[in-house]
């Protein structure tokens, strides 16, 4: 392994991305050094690159979401299944470390804590992996937000509604089918070209979030299976519409109608990330990513979603090209960069 590896880095707050070399880290006892095949783009990565979220002092390496093999422990990292040469995908702490370079995506290696890293059955490629870490560990934190039990287990006889609004994203999807794979009935909304797609995902019923009476057949929809919503997920858009479904399908007018919202813009950052406190994130990372999903990878219940989108031209060289397409607005799709 090399003593310089190459990063994309931000060298000032509302630069452009620049390509050069830095120094290799050796990893810390709990973290391991991971080399770096793809990358997946985040909406969060064009508001750090453009505002400086997230970020303490510039040069600066972002980005979240990566997938790649294992080329360095550190040595306290439990190694029944994180071993040398592992195939992973991991949730780099760019934005919790404030955008020290050892931390961020944007190059070819990254040092993540171990408690956030998932191996990767062979099924799943490097492109798929970084659909992964960022969009189950929101979900995961925003029902931990709102109060919604993160093993629930229901059966179909408990009638039990979930929605989900801009289902066909990454996080969207994630909530779908974690949300079914807890036993709700889950209700998407989303552009009509997706259904089919989120049906495959275990979608109960799906509705155009363009219809603009899309919130009376939701509600009409659920009223007539007999199931109540009293549950739901943003993932992206204005709050107003999903929460006039809960309001009007919850199971009575005296429950609390729960609603977790992602989107940065409606000033619920603590929605988008795990726990403040450092010790409490770690344990959060390990139900996530150890003991929820890494099972249900290898049994196939959850998929990296939505497809994949491999931007061009590729490398590190094409992160900021990227990044200016997902700012054009993407739906669908992943981005994805290969390295």
């Amino acid at each position: 392994m090399s003593k310089e590896h190459r990063a994309a880095f931000i060298p000032k707050k509302g630069a452009k991305l620049a390509v050069s070399s830095r120094p290799t880290p050796a990893p810390g006892p709990t973290e391991v050094l991971i080399a770096v095949k793809s990358i997946a783009l985040n909406p969060i990565d064009n508001v750090s690159l453009a505002s400086g979220l997230g970020v303490d002092a510039y040069p600066a390496i972002i980005g979240s979401d990566i997938a790649g093999t294992i080329v360095a422990l550190g040595s306290d990292v439990p190694t029944q299944s994180l071993k040398l040469g592992a195939r992973v995908a991991a949730f780099a702490p760019a934005f919790t470390k404030r955008g020290v370079p050892d931390y961020g995506a944007f190059q070819e290696y990254v040092l993540v804590c171990y408690e956030a890293v998932v191996p990767l059955p062979e099924k799943i490629s490097f492109n798929e992996g970084p659909l992964l870490p960022m969009a189950v560990q929101t979900v995961f934190a925003a029902f931990q937000t709102i109060g919604l039990p993160r093993d629930a287990k229901y059966s179909p006889s408990d009638k039990k509604g979930f929605l989900v609004w801009g289902a066909a994203g990454s996080v969207g999807s994630a909530a779908l089918q974690i949300a079914q794979l807890q036993g709700y009935h889950v209700y998407a909304a989303a552009s009509s070209k997706h259904h089919p797609y989120l049906s495959t995902l275990g979608a109960h019923r799906s509705f155009d979030y363009t219809d603009p009476a899309v919130v009376s057949a939701i509600v009409r929809s659920a009223r007539a299976d007999g199931i109540a919503l009293d549950a739901g997920f943003l993932a992206t858009g204005d709050i107003g519409p999903s929460a006039e479904v809960l309001r009007q399908a919850r199971s009575a007018p005296s429950v609390v109608a729960k609603l977790a919202v992602a989107p940065l813009d409606h000033d619920v950052a603590k929605f988008v990330l795990a726990p403040e406190n450092e010790e409490e994130r770690n344990k959060f990372y390990a139900f996530v990513f150890e003991g929820w999903l890494k099972d249900r990878l290898v049994g196939g219940e959850f998929v990296p979603s939505p497809k994949v989108k491999v931007v061009v031209p590729g490398g590190l060289e094409g992160i900021q090209a990227g990044l200016d397409e997902l700012g054009k607005k993407v739906s669908g799709v992943k981005l994805v960069v290969e390295l």
